[in-house]
């Protein structure tokens, strides 16, 4: 009897467990996982993700809605958009202006000097003159505007009858800053027109700097609020496209250059004046190849991207790249230039110690077009507008 009595209360106490377990567990979990019968408190944490992943839970709402609650990983800061990138702070005309007085004043100032020199003297004979004279060619100032400054000062001297360092020196002033010719207009034709941007072509020989230039000029303009785009029609050196683009990269402008090297640079212009239009910017800059003045082909080429650009609209200014350093032999470059493009501004570049500070009296002489900018060094910002009477200042201080 006891053998039949032990299994079967062993039996019903198992029963009893299980069932106490079973009561436990239902009393433990009323609903399904991850479902609540009221909102989460707001410092509920969510459990059970892996480490830095997105999970999303459903809360059930007394109003049987759901909301999903989002909860962030800990890298979704590495998808958010880079930082915006820094541009060069350009330096305002004004600023750039007075800097390059100051530099042109140190460097640039023997040809007043010397004049200063010789008109100071207390004899002033023929001998005084004829130094006075070859001064002024030595300085490049050319030979009909040289007779016309000694002619003039010849004159006033001997009325005045002063030898006073003071009153020669204002004499002298006077008479280079009509040589100069202040009246002559130099602004840069960059206003937008009512339909399309204003176009600027920049040309000139080999080695004058005129990549440099329009990277500079870029620089003038965004000074001046403009909105600049830049075309690499010099196709034909190896990496000018890419230096362009530099020079634009640095404050924000964008350049339209071809891939291919050598591709033709009437069609880069055209779609850069194109690309101007669409994106309604102010001034297009277009940088084209050096050229020897006296190969035709290369100039016929020239005059080819001119009048590929205006098919789309006039080219308001044409900017001839000189370097100063050359003297009168640019002025055979300009005259040739000249007559394929039809010059409106001269930019002399290296205008500084070794250059002589007469050749921008010869060179609107022989072309009839102002110096509208001038360059006096590297720097970034060393190009600034050409003021007359500044530049006899600094030649005579």
């Amino acid at each position: 009897m006891n053998d039949i009595l032990l299994p079967v209360i062993f039996v019903i106490l198992a029963i009893a467990v299980v069932g106490s377990l079973a009561v436990l567990l239902l009393r433990g979990r009323r609903t399904p996982p991850g479902l609540y019968s009221s909102p989460r408190d707001p410092d509920d944490q969510v459990t059970g993700a892996a480490h830095g992943a997105t999970s999303t839970d459903v809360l059930d709402r007394p109003d049987g809605t759901t909301t999903d609650v989002l909860v962030p990983d800990d890298l979704s800061g590495l998808d958010e958009a880079p930082p915006a990138p820094r541009f060069d702070t350009v330096e305002p005309v004004q600023g750039r202006l007075a800097r390059l007085r100051a530099r042109l004043v140190r460097s640039n100032n023997a040809l007043g000097k010397g004049l200063l020199a010789l008109l100071s003297r207390d004899k002033i004979d023929e001998d005084v003159w004829d130094e006075v004279e070859e001064t002024l060619l030595m300085a490049d100032l050319g030979t009909e505007p040289t007779m016309e400054l000694v002619d003039a000062l010849r004159d006033r001297v001997k009325v005045a009858g002063s030898r006073n360092p003071a009153e020669v020196k204002d004499m002298l002033r006077e008479e280079l800053v009509k040589l100069v010719d202040p009246t002559m207009d130099r602004t840069l034709a960059t206003a937008r027109h009512a339909d399309r941007p204003a176009i600027v072509m920049v040309v000139g020989v080999n080695g004058v700097g005129k990549t440099t230039t329009v990277g500079k000029l870029a620089r003038v303009l965004v000074a001046d609020d403009k909105d600049v785009l830049l075309g690499a029609a010099d196709t034909f050196r190896a990496a000018a496209a890419e230096q362009l683009a530099t020079w634009g990269a640095r404050v924000g402008v964008p350049t339209v250059k071809s891939d291919v090297d050598g591709a033709d640079p009437a069609s880069v212009a055209f779609e850069a004046v194109k690309a101007g239009i669409e994106q309604e910017v102010d001034v297009v800059l277009i940088d084209t190849a050096g050229r020897l003045q006296n190969k035709v082909g290369l100039m016929d080429e020239l005059g080819k991207v001119k009048r590929v650009v205006e098919k789309q609209g006039t080219v308001d200014e044409v900017l001839l790249v000189l370097d100063a350093t050359t003297g009168q032999n640019g002025l055979n470059q300009a005259r040739v230039f000249a007559e394929v493009v039809n010059i409106t501004g001269i930019v002399l570049t290296k205008l500084d110690g070794t250059a002589k500070g007469g050749i921008v009296v010869a060179i609107q002489r022989s072309l009839g077009v102002p110096v509208k900018l001038i360059g006096l060094g590297e720097g970034a910002d060393d190009l600034a507008p050409f003021e007359a009477e500044s530049f006899v200042d600094a030649l005579l201080n």
